[in-house]
């Protein structure tokens, strides 16, 4: 039995949360507290950290598992939980001594939500520089970061934070800061009216504090370290099952429409209408089995920074938002403009076309096809993970 499965009756009050607030969360670009309210009661936010510590001792299947389960639902509330789920691995993978002794207790609890903050604006997403600077003196960290966007960062309980390294001689030596809210003095500096993803509410932040200098998680300087195995994976993997997820929500609404309520519309027994659910259907299975095959490649290599696994999480992400977003484009094509174009249908498919539009914008795909043309002159036989 999977952890997710075990965790069944707090994902299901998740999901119902999620299901009563989806719609006004969208039309008004606001956060989904209720949905992270009971992520927080439920304690799913543990879902991956060490059952030893207090958590759901759940690995990267259970975040594929959930995170679909969610997207079909909301895909802002999937994307929120796998965001702080990567978060959550990277403290658990690369924090040690003290600092672990602390935060793996706390986040096993599964009421602590973590965000992100590594967008600048010199710099967008690009995760190996920094233009940050942090002050290191008499044991603390003085921050003062800004960034373009922060996922959840009104809601958030803590934040791992990405600057340069106090003793920086380059922008690659970047580290990555744990700053609890308390620590911090918060400044929105901006809303979010986004065309998709829009209950996600990733405003800009100005985040200024002082912090214990033992914060920081792994080496300061050496974030490259976690973005290959940790970072990386867990984003692409995590991304991907909410596409993935909102797709095969539509599908299926759509699916129960044909057989049901859209039986005087649809003809079942339809040549073209077969063809184009044959051809949604199979963009959806291709992704999914690229999925699966990506989380069991990662978790059974012995070094994720390998270039045959970089190549391989890289195009998991391209893929997924490319076959996702044509998937949902087709979708609404086969249901027309009533179902598949206007805000009022019950299928919400105009919801998750706007949606999955952002999916190959979300960490762009032009930057992973560089990277991974590199990749692959680099491995003239081709090894393929």
């Amino acid at each position: 039995m999977s952890t997710a499965t075990r965790h069944e009756a707090a994902l299901e009050q998740v999901l119902a949360a999620a299901a009563a607030h989806a719609e006004q969360a969208d039309e008004a670009a606001e956060f989904p507290v209720a949905a992270l309210d009971a992520m927080r009661a439920t304690g799913l936010l543990g879902l991956l950290v060490p059952a030893e510590h207090g958590g759901g001792g759940g690995g990267l299947g259970d975040l594929v598992d959930v995170t679909l389960r969610l997207a079909r639902v909301d895909m802002s509330v999937a994307l929120i939980f796998a965001m702080h789920c990567q978060q959550v691995v990277a403290v658990v993978r690369h924090a040690d001594g003290p600092l672990a002794a602390r935060l793996l207790p706390e986040l096993g609890k599964g009421d602590v939500y973590l965000a992100s903050v590594t967008t600048e604006r010199g710099k967008g997403g690009h995760l190996l520089s920094s233009e940050s600077t942090v002050r290191q003196d008499a044991g603390t960290l003085t921050i003062d970061r800004d960034a373009p966007i922060v996922t959840g960062g009104q809601h958030a309980d803590a934040y791992l934070i990405t600057t340069l390294a106090p003793d920086a001689t380059s922008p690659s030596q970047v580290s990555l800061v744990y700053a609890r809210r308390d620590q911090l003095t918060l400044e929105v500096r901006g809303g979010w009216q986004p065309l998709g993803m829009r209950a996600t509410q990733s405003v800009p932040m100005r985040l200024t504090g002082r912090v214990p200098a033992d914060q920081v998680i792994g080496a300061p300087g050496k974030f490259r370290e976690i973005v290959a195995p940790t970072f990386g994976p867990l984003a692409h993997i995590g991304w991907s099952a909410a596409w993935l997820g909102a797709a095969t929500g539509a599908l299926s609404r759509i699916l129960h429409h044909i057989r049901d309520a859209g039986r005087g519309q649809f003809d079942p027994s339809s040549e073209l209408l077969l063809t184009r659910l044959a051809r949604v259907r199979g963009r959806l299975d291709l992704v999914n089995a690229l999925l699966r095959h990506t989380v069991a490649a990662v978790e059974g290599t012995p070094d994720v920074a390998d270039p045959s696994t970089q190549l391989l999480v890289n195009s998991l992400k391209v893929h997924a938002a490319e076959q996702c977003f044509a998937a949902a484009d087709e979708m609404v094509e086969l249901v027309g403009l009533r179902h598949g174009y206007l805000r009022s249908s019950p299928l919400y498919l105009e919801r998750v076309f706007r949606d999955l539009r952002s999916a190959s914008l979300n960490y762009a795909n032009d930057r992973l096809l560089l990277v991974n043309g590199a990749l692959t002159l680099r491995d003239r036989q081709v090894h393929l993970a």
